[in-house]
């Protein structure tokens, strides 16, 4: 329906592509009813897709909808194992595949090249009528990236991106000239949201299959980009390519991020590197279908004029809660609902309470003037002599100090104390510091009891393609002897 809406409005529009080379509202509308009359021939009743983020996404998302199927969007830097258990969940899949992942998928169902998808979606499918579809009908299912547990799938229902969608974009609010560069994966909430919001503003979507700082910022440059939206890992190697130069990208008006935690200090750097675009801090989660928390550009020039610490103090805060989302904080866990939240995986019990609310495993808090702060995961709460800590306190303030440049906070098992606290500290480029230095820096900020019992140094720290800082590989890592 939202596709069909601007297809009729602005079919000759640029949708989706680069600008010499895209396909119109009206190319990808035709691509997708020809899409749905190739899952109907192939008798499907699920569309997976292991490939990276460009037009086929666009067309095989919309194709699923057109014929009433759930779309499938996998991982496709998984392994054989992983991608096969994933793929048996599920009964009569076709799976579009980039050529690479085609081997791993195994022989249990049908299987596709995108060159082949491509191909047969071009194809014109005249009789390709829209299945009868209902709000309550899947959209999408999302495996949860399992870096705390095995993956489980999300359930999306048409009603919960179409409430998302409508409650947070005015319908082709974009003029001709914007495009919006999208740098996520395609099995990412964001990555998903970002393309169903886009097509209602009638804005042009540039894909970035591989991201790099430098791609990124020729891409912005050359496209005309005038929206885009990266995870903190992403910012942080644009502005550490940029060596404290401006970014020359002025066509850019807006720049959102969101998907993890953003340390302060790239975020400070970030916006003296593109000091003339809008800064949009998302918050959200698979579940609740993308953002429910924003945190908007005037927020961020309050902050960067005023140099107050109540002000700075908002640059580490979700913001504000999106109308349509009521948000309660429960002995320090954040609950939402609204229509957009769907709080439901595929095969379990939905840990929606009978009030409709969701708990969304997220430790928080709200100030008096209705800001969220989020600081990190239940699951990661450190608990040091009956004392709940969260991680993000203490990697805050190891963050502040001068020479650090990335840092991860853990719980390990203690004897005495139930568990001790260790840090992983990255030092930026041409520093150096040394584990004491950074404990009494920690000590003369924080409470004894939370400064850090152990500091390791690392070149890296691991995160997840999306920018989640993957919590438990640290933790393996200094309980191993790190």
């Amino acid at each position: 329906m939202l596709l069909e809406m601007v297809a009729s409005a602005f079919g000759d529009r640029l949708a989706v592509g680069r600008a010499k080379c895209g396909l119109t509202y009206q190319q990808l509308h035709d691509r997708a009813g020809a899409g749905a009359q190739v899952l109907r021939r192939a008798g499907a009743a699920h569309l997976a897709y292991v490939g990276p983020s460009d037009e086929a996404f666009a067309v095989a998302l919309f194709a699923s909808a057109w014929a009433g199927v759930p779309f499938l969007p996998l991982n496709y830097r998984l392994g054989e194992e992983q991608l096969q258990a994933l793929l048996e969940r599920h009964h009569d899949v076709l799976a579009v595949a980039e050529p690479e992942a085609i081997p791993l998928l195994g022989d249990g169902g049908a299987v596709m090249s995108l060159e082949d998808w491509t191909v047969a979606t071009a194809e014109p499918a005249p009789d390709a009528a829209p299945s009868a579809t209902e709000g309550d009908d899947i959209a999408v299912l999302l495996y949860t990236s399992g870096t705390t547990a095995a993956p489980k799938a999300a359930v999306l229902r048409h009603r919960h991106l179409t409430s998302y969608v409508v409650g947070s974009v005015e319908f082709a609010d974009a003029d001709e000239a914007e495009a919006t560069l999208v740098s996520v994966p395609p099995y990412h909430i964001a990555g998903v949201a970002n393309l169903v919001s886009s097509v209602y503003a009638a804005r042009r979507i540039v894909y970035l299959p591989t991201f790099t700082a430098e791609a990124w910022l020729a891409t912005v440059r050359n496209e005309g980009i005038t929206h885009a939206m990266v995870v903190p890992t992403m910012l942080a190697r644009i502005v550490d390519h940029l060596e404290g130069e401006t970014a020359g990208t002025g066509t850019l008006r807006s720049l959102a991020y969101g998907g993890a935690r953003m340390p302060v200090s790239v975020l400070q750097r970030a916006l003296a590197a593109f000091p003339d675009t809008d800064f949009v801090n998302a918050y959200g989660l698979t579940e609740t279908s993308s953002t429910i928390a924003v945190l908007g550009p005037d927020d961020h020039r309050a902050a960067v004029a005023a140099g107050r610490d109540h002000d700075r103090g908002r640059l580490s805060s979700a913001g504000r809660i999106v109308p349509g989302v009521e948000v309660e904080v429960r002995h320090g866990e954040i609950w939402v609902r609204g229509d957009q939240v769907s709080g439901e995986y595929l095969g379990r019990e939905a840990p929606i309470d009978a009030g409709g609310w969701f708990p969304t495993r997220d430790r928080g808090w709200v100030d008096d003037d209705g800001y969220l702060f989020v600081e990190g995961r239940v699951d990661d709460t450190i608990i040091r002599g009956g004392e709940n800590i969260a991680p993000a306190e203490i990697e805050d303030v190891l963050l502040s100090h001068p020479a650090v440049r990335a840092a991860a906070v853990v719980g390990l098992p203690d004897e005495e104390w139930g568990q001790r606290i260790a840090a992983a500290v990255v030092c930026s480029d041409g520093a150096q510091v040394d584990g004491e230095e950074l404990r009494e820096w920690a000590r003369a900020r924080l409470r004894s009891s939370r400064t850090p019992d152990v500091i390791a140094f690392r070149d890296e720290l691991p995160h997840t393609e999306t920018g989640k800082l993957l919590r438990r590989a640290v933790a393996a890592d200094l309980e191993g002897g790190g």
